[in-house]
């Protein structure tokens, strides 16, 4: 079976539950990854090997379209030879154009969810209610295409184990300021004053982001919180969010990380996309942020309204309240 997402970490990690139908009923599943999710489909159970592709009509900063390595991936997938593929997209984007590579490249049967007419592209053209979370809607596609979960399967997310060992004493929160859409980060002075409060609330606060953030945790962190920007992998990552009491974070990645291996969040939600859809899954979680900003439903990258008042309204009050909340339920 071939398994294709092609956008974000965050993304791929809410596909577990379609990955793990899928592996139920076959004896090998090849995910195929963007290069911002193949990390994280590697720690999917199911999962046998990953591939990663650049895909010109999925990715935010998307290559040209380049004839020899559109037929550099159709004589890869012809060589795998799958019995059949699922397409995973979200609702916003077309499964139709890797849908016709992987038809030119032999594929027999093609999953995917379509609005669009899909001619001979698919065999299975699935139809779903965008209101769903997307790990059911993703779950939904799979079992249209007849695979389900083996019995006992929660549906949750979950990650691979064992996770690396972490050097921090279990019980700490993670506050995770940094998002890979500007729009849905907390502002840096506020994740800052959470940092103080939480520490002086008498919680250990561990600050993480990526290679590129570096700057902004040192900022967070200052004296009274654990700068761990760029130290960590993404197995790593687990781990560490695997020891917190709780994670604090914005609709991104950590946060699908954080429901996947199974530890509350306090999510700093900007609705420029639908909670009901994005929220973290299946663990308890604090919605943070005015979900009926005029922002709402745009998808905007950039925040299209002055200030930034949906999270901005958000104090670091607002986030130990929350985190208490969490850690005493």
């Amino acid at each position: 079976m071939l398994v294709a997402r092609l956008d974000n970490a965050g993304d791929v990690l809410l596909q577990g539950p379609l990955v793990r139908a899928v592996a139920a009923g076959a004896d090998r599943v090849v995910f195929l990854a963007g290069p911002a999710g193949a990390d994280a489909a590697g720690l999917l159970p199911g999962v046998d090997e990953v591939w990663t592709w650049r895909c010109p009509w999925i990715l935010g900063d998307p290559p040209p379209v380049d004839a020899d390595d559109l037929a550099v991936l159709t004589e890869r997938v012809r060589a795998l030879a799958p019995d059949e593929a699922v397409v995973s997209t979200s609702f916003h984007q077309s499964p139709l154009p890797l849908a016709l590579l992987l038809r030119t490249a032999g594929v027999p049967r093609i999953a995917a969810i379509s609005v669009d007419y899909p001619g001979t592209l698919l065999d299975v053209r699935h139809r779903v209610d965008d209101e769903l979370p997307e790990p059911e809607r993703a779950l939904s596609l799979a079992r249209a295409a007849r695979f389900e979960l083996p019995e006992g399967d929660d549906g949750r997310l979950a990650v691979r184990r064992p996770l690396p060992a972490v050097a921090h004493e279990p019980g700490y929160v993670v506050l995770h300021p940094g998002a890979s859409v500007p729009a849905r980060a907390w502002p840096a002075d506020r994740c800052a004053e959470a940092v103080e409060a939480l520490t002086a609330a008498g919680h250990r606060v561990l600050v993480t982001g990526g290679p590129g953030e570096r700057a902004l945790t040192a900022a967070v962190a200052g004296s009274a919180g654990v700068d761990l920007g760029g130290a960590t992998s993404l197995p790593e990552m687990a781990a560490l969010l695997d020891g917190a009491a709780a994670v604090v974070v914005g609709n991104t990645g950590p946060a699908h990380l954080a429901a996947a291996v199974g530890t509350p969040v306090v999510s700093l939600f900007a609705p420029v996309v639908p909670a009901a859809r994005w929220a973290p899954y299946g663990v308890p979680t604090v919605l943070l942020g005015d979900q009926d900003a005029p922002c709402r439903d745009t998808r905007a990258r950039e925040c299209p309204v002055p200030g930034h008042p949906c999270l901005t309204s958000v104090t670091a009050a607002d986030v130990v309240a929350a985190v208490e909340k969490l850690v005493t339920s």
